[in-house]
């Protein structure tokens, strides 16, 4: 009860002017080893190269610094991703296009980002791949560990996977290839005017 926010002096619209770009957030949800952070990586070189000023969020390195103390139980995942919510609320403040790649499995939750980031600044793609794929394409071999019983609440084998009711962008990474899927996300963004169309030089 005694704490307040400060107004800054710079607006998060003067930042944009800045950047010569609309902050935005692109939430790639999907299983493990659909897509999700190779797509985003490759987006933000294609911004970077417009001269955007871009930061992508990944699941596995915001669980070694911000969320290193949450496991993996409902309630540690909710956490997980209400923490991701507001950081990415910050980055948008900043005036930045913020991509993130989390699982984020549950409905409710990915709703609740979309409240806390606002609804006009965030893109939901939804990267979808059959499991068969993702157990095939696993460089971790999670899948054959939690088939084996050795992980717990590993998504699409013992923790349920919901995915988007309306996405915002469908990718199908099991028929497109990485660079057609991260053109895709552009052609939305131009669309959106959070980007202008590029034009060479």
């Amino acid at each position: 009860m005694n704490i307040y926010k400060f107004k800054s002096l710079v607006s998060k619209e003067d930042r944009e002017v800045l950047h010569r770009h609309r902050a935005y957030a692109v939430w790639f949800t999907g299983l493990s080893s659909s897509g999700k952070s190779t797509i985003a990586h490759n987006v933000e070189q294609l911004l970077h190269e417009r001269g955007c000023s871009t930061y992508v969020l990944d699941g596995d390195n915001v669980r070694h610094g911000l969320c290193k103390d949450l496991g993996f139980s409902r309630e540690d995942r909710a956490e997980n991703l209400r923490r991701i919510g507001e950081m990415v609320n910050l980055f948008i403040d900043a005036g930045m296009i913020v991509l993130t790649a989390f699982i984020s499995p549950h409905h409710s939750d990915r709703e609740a980002i979309k409240q806390i980031v606002g609804r006009d600044n965030f893109l939901e793609v939804y990267v979808e791949c059959p499991v068969e794929v993702c157990a095939l394409r696993d460089p971790k071999g999670l899948y054959r560990r939690a088939q084996a019983g050795e992980v717990e609440n590993f998504t699409g084998v013992s923790a349920p996977y919901e995915p988007p009711e309306a996405p915002d962008l469908v990718l199908n990474t099991n028929q497109s290839s990485v660079l057609d899927s991260a053109k895709l996300v552009i052609a939305e963004l131009e669309r959106l005017n959070v980007v202008k169309p590029f034009e060479p030089a």
